[in-house]
């Protein structure tokens, strides 16, 4: 299935491809460092600082990739955010099926209580697959969702996220985009957040401040499981 990409994504990946080769992906997906190359990406499961406490299965190469409809919308929103001097940072987008097999099985291992204190201070681990933090399929497989803040720099230049009021994938009612709990200058970044993600066409997640979907997302009943190749 050809999907056509819009003028920005198209520019970007032109020039992205001109300058290097990259391996290929399967039709219908980009990469986010070519596509979006103001985007900063910090894929947190190719790293130890995760609620898994150690790489991901599936992430030796930190590279987000995402379907071009999904890449397209995400360069409205960061198209939206660079006359403010913010941008958008990338935790997660695509993820292979087998690294949400990882996932499970970290979640059946109740001995494994290592990041307990820092994602999931207030859940019984037991309790994680009960509540929906985690689960044998997720939206990430289909190729349209995306976790993502958003970011500014500092008088010295370095990137800083805005204050969310948790940190993320935080497991527990401070992570609800409409709690009411968090101070009113948190809440308002995750307002700030969820209005430009909606007006490009995403829809958000009732559990998690920092997790969007593509709302005609073009894969919606197909879970990939393809690895991503190469190196940034």
């Amino acid at each position: 299935m050809n999907y056509t990409l819009g003028p920005f994504l198209a520019a970007s990946l032109a020039l992205a491809e001109a300058a290097a080769e990259r391996p290929a992906l399967p039709d219908g997906f980009v990469y986010l460092d070519q596509a979006i190359p103001e985007l900063v990406i910090e894929l947190r499961y190719a790293t130890p600082d995760n609620f898994v406490g150690q790489p991901v299965d599936g992430y030796r190469h930190a590279r987000a990739v995402l379907t071009a409809p999904a890449a397209e919308a995400l360069a409205g929103v960061q198209a939206a955010l660079r006359p403010f001097g913010l941008g958008l940072k990338v935790f997660d987008a695509y993820r292979p099926q087998h690294a949400v097999d990882h996932f499970v099985r970290w979640g059946r291992d109740l001995q494994d209580q290592r990041a307990k204190p820092e994602y999931y201070p207030d859940v019984a681990k037991e309790d994680l697959f009960k509540l929906g933090y985690i689960a044998a399929r997720s939206s990430h497989s289909r190729g349209s969702t995306v976790d993502l803040t958003i970011v500014y720099r500092d008088r010295a230049g370095r990137v800083r996220e805005l204050d969310m009021g948790s940190r993320f994938d935080f497991f527990g009612k401070r992570s609800w985009p409409d709690n009411a709990a968090i101070p009113a200058a948190q809440r308002a970044h995750r307002m700030l957040l969820q209005n430009l993600m909606k007006a490009h066409g995403f829809v958000p997640y009732d559990q998690e401040w920092w997790h969007f979907t593509l709302r005609d997302e073009p894969y919606p009943d197909t879970y990939f499981d393809f690895t991503i190749q190469g190196s940034p």
